[in-house]
């Protein structure tokens, strides 16, 4: 029996690539690139076209090209012909691309016509009043934002107790936990500590002219009315403020924030009226903690330190806090968690969208926070004697 089965003939070998090569025909009034072989990066075709090569050509003579000689070509002919595109325009030439094949004409178009300059334009600086004005309307225009913003969430809180708000009692209640009893401890740790050393610090001064009894005054009433306050708010700034841009900025990243706007979701009650009255409420109740804890502090460092009786302290600092202290603190308070809250809110919101945008969206709510606590307390100590408080 004869076999019949077909035998496949061993594959020939590719034939080698042919190097790549160009020469210039042509007179000076009608030159012509003449171009053969495989214009591939594996066989050579990124050898760069010099710069001089058409120096010899003639002003508004045309260039012109013959490609029938050309196997093969990639991304190492377009380079090439970008620089020939190059040196024809130093040398005065028109570059006509009608004889490169139609693919390669069509990739050479989506090239610019010239290389992309390394230098920067020198810009001079604008004139000190055109600055000036500048920074003035940007304040301006970021003032009249916050003011929206406060006045969104006022009119928010006020749809609360109507249940129209659009807020999320869940949200709200997560964010009461977190700015609130999540924060006695630090707040307490804080006070505590301020307290001991006003004590400390008055009982050394005062020891020399035999009050020592008036220490109990002294940290009752600048805890009460000015340090629980700050403290308190300085700690929160840092913590609760930082979280809150953090948190807003993230969401920003995310793309979260748009999705609430292509939804027709007010993003002032859904997201940060929670925040803002989380802390607005619980600033004046962490004051009042904290001032509470300082006393302490002071008390245990004066009981300990001179001769007293801790009733005797206890009946001096009542004696010698008025009730209007307490209030003036709790109102400071109060103006110090909404400023906090609304600067971490718009500090996230005008976030950029990448990860390290959200630290330093926390760096900047805590920092813009503090000097805000700073200043305002300030404008409340002038208000507070001009009024006679």
């Amino acid at each position: 029996m004869t076999d019949h089965t077909a035998h496949a003939a061993p594959p020939h070998p590719a034939p080698p690539a042919e190097k790549p090569v160009w020469t210039l025909e042509g007179d000076t009034n009608a030159p012509q690139l003449v171009l053969r072989g495989t214009w591939t990066v594996q066989s050579g075709g990124m050898a760069p076209f010099p710069t001089d090569g058409l120096a010899q050509g003639r002003d508004h003579s045309t260039l012109t090209f013959d490609t029938q000689g050309v196997t093969g070509w990639d991304s190492a002919f377009i380079a090439f012909l970008w620089d020939v595109k190059q040196a024809a325009g130093h040398a005065g030439m028109q570059f006509d691309p009608q004889g490169l094949p139609a693919s390669a004409q069509r990739l050479l178009a989506l090239l610019p016509d010239a290389p992309a300059s390394g230098k920067t334009a020198s810009h001079k600086p604008a004139p000190l009043l055109e600055r000036v004005g500048d920074k003035t309307l940007s304040v301006l225009n970021e003032t009249g934002t916050v003011t929206e913003l406060a006045l969104e969430t006022a009119q928010g809180a006020c749809k609360t107790l109507t249940g129209k708000s659009g807020m999320r009692l869940k949200d709200l209640a997560s964010d009461i936990w977190n700015a609130g009893p999540s924060a006695l401890l630090i707040v307490g740790v804080v006070n505590f500590l301020v307290g001991a050393i006003l004590a400390f610090v008055g009982l050394v001064e005062l020891r020399r002219f035999a009050a020592e009894i008036y220490v109990a005054n002294l940290v009752g009433i600048a805890c009460a009315r000015e340090i629980s306050a700050i403290m308190t708010a300085i700690v929160m700034a840092g913590r609760t403020g930082g979280a809150y841009a953090a948190r807003i900025s993230t969401m920003l990243g995310n793309e979260e924030i748009d999705a609430l706007q292509v939804f027709g979701i007010p993003v002032s009650s859904y997201i940060l009226l929670p925040s803002i009255l989380s802390l607005g409420l619980m600033m004046p109740l962490l004051y009042i903690y904290g001032t509470i804890i300082a006393i302490f502090g002071g008390f245990v460092v004066s009981v300990s330190m001179m001769d007293i009786s801790p009733l005797g302290y206890l009946n001096t600092t009542f004696d010698g806090i008025a009730l209007r202290e307490f209030v003036f603190g709790f109102v400071k308070s109060f103006f110090f968690a909404s400023f906090i809250a609304l600067a971490a809110c718009r500090v996230g919101l005008q976030a950029g969208r990448s990860a390290a945008d959200v630290g330093i969206a926390a760096t900047r709510a805590v920092v813009i926070g503090i000097v805000g606590i700073i200043a305002m307390d300030a404008v409340f100590a002038v208000m507070a004697t001009a009024l006679g408080i």
